[in-house]
């Protein structure tokens, strides 16, 4: 599974994490995190978030 960072903030979303205080259980691909799920230090909508290159 992928990182992703938000181009806004710089937050990387690292899906062995998750965002736990968001609702994001650790293991949860980027891409099964519901739409209208924001940063947790920003703000931002899903669709501000780039992928980390590998």
């Amino acid at each position: 599974m992928s990182k992703y960072e938000c181009e806004t903030c710089g937050y990387i979303y690292d899906p062995t994490v998750g965002d736990p205080d968001g609702g994001i259980a650790p293991g949860t691909a980027f891409e099964d995190i519901p739409d209208d799920w924001c940063c947790p230090i920003c703000g931002v909508t899903k669709d501000m978030f780039v992928k980390v290159e590998d």
